[in-house]
């Protein structure tokens, strides 16, 4: 079995501006690897191709370039009928529990569809049985099957769209800002779902989210974003502890520390970030980053593995 469950290549997603000529570049040449069982956390502020990064590996979106191997197979490759039957193994959990279900089905109607879909062969009483499951997997109770989203919680229907996602038993999940629309207090106990189901299913998760402190109690590894490119990827203890790329650092310092007083200052970043349209020359961080040289204002860094494994696109000497 492949170790290698997601591997992106030299990923690309120019999206046309009505202008001739003239693009935004949402995600601009990533390369990145997501291990079987593993979860991938990945950060950055808003606009930084996050989202799109994630709909792109689940071709959600079509790329503009690069490759995209799903457990060895290249989903550029394969045909619609093909990438349909694909879609069992890849799910999604999306950040609206507001938008992502349908006003018009019951809970059991939202849950019976991927089966009607992937499986039109299996009978009623099966899908009763399944569903039951389901509802019970996520915390919902039996009574919760009849229901419309109107009648939920946030955190209930949020439950809702990740028993859709495990319905059919997948590999892999994106999990796109699944909690940033829910109270702190219902955000923990979804977080806390999600993790044993993680292991009750084996799941590999892309989780996306703004939340510096949930990535870091939830994810293996930790892929940092900026303007459309991966400027650090590796181990979130590398990741968290030696902040070795300057945008990581300015990112990380933004976490509260009421603990330690002595725990280093907020690092405000200069300016504002640079258009997708017209992304600087060089380094994409230059424009804002304090210990910007000559060469990263010409010349863009490639990704250098450090010793530990991680690795950073960044002109300084790095260890």
């Amino acid at each position: 079995m492949n170790d290698v469950l997601i591997d992106v290549k030299n990923l690309k997603k120019y999206f046309p501006t009505g202008t001739k000529g003239q693009y935004v570049k949402a995600v601009d040449d990533v390369t990145f690897q997501i291990k079987r069982g593993e979860t991938l956390g990945v950060v950055g502020e808003s606009g930084c191709g996050k989202s799109t990064t994630g709909r792109l590996v689940l071709r959600l979106l079509e790329k503009t370039d690069g490759q995209i191997l799903y457990d060895g197979t290249d989903l550029s490759r394969i045909k619609r009928k093909e990438m349909r039957s694909m879609r069992s193994r890849m799910q999604i959990i999306f950040q609206d529990p507001y938008a992502s279900l349908d006003p018009r089905k019951t809970v059991f109607q939202t849950l019976c569809e991927p089966f009607q879909i992937h499986y039109p062969q299996m009978s009623r009483e099966e899908m009763i049985e399944k569903v039951a499951r389901l509802v019970d997997c996520v915390g919902l109770r039996p009574e919760h099957i009849t229901r419309y989203p109107h009648e939920f919680s946030g955190g209930q229907r949020q439950r809702i769209g990740i028993a859709r996602a495990i319905a059919l038993n997948p590999d892999f999940i994106v999990c796109d800002e699944p909690v940033s629309a829910l109270d702190v207090s219902i955000q923990a106990q979804v977080i806390n779902l999600m993790q044993d189901l993680k292991e009750e299913f084996n799941l590999t998760y892309m989780f996306i989210s703004h939340d510096l402190r949930i990535i870091k109690h939830l994810c293996d590894r930790v892929m940092v974003m900026y303007l459309g490119n991966v400027v650090e990827i590796g181990s979130k203890e590398a990741i968290y502890e030696k902040r070795r790329h300057p945008y990581t650092e300015a990112l990380l310092s933004a976490i509260p520390n009421i603990k330690d007083k002595d725990a280093g200052k907020r690092i405000i970043l200069e300016g504002d970030i640079p258009s997708p349209v017209n992304p600087p020359s060089g380094c994409p961080f230059h424009p804002r980053c304090s210990k910007c040289m000559e060469i990263c204002k010409k010349e863009k860094p490639k990704l250098k593995t450090m010793e530990d494994g991680t690795q950073v696109a960044c002109h300084l000497e790095l260890k």
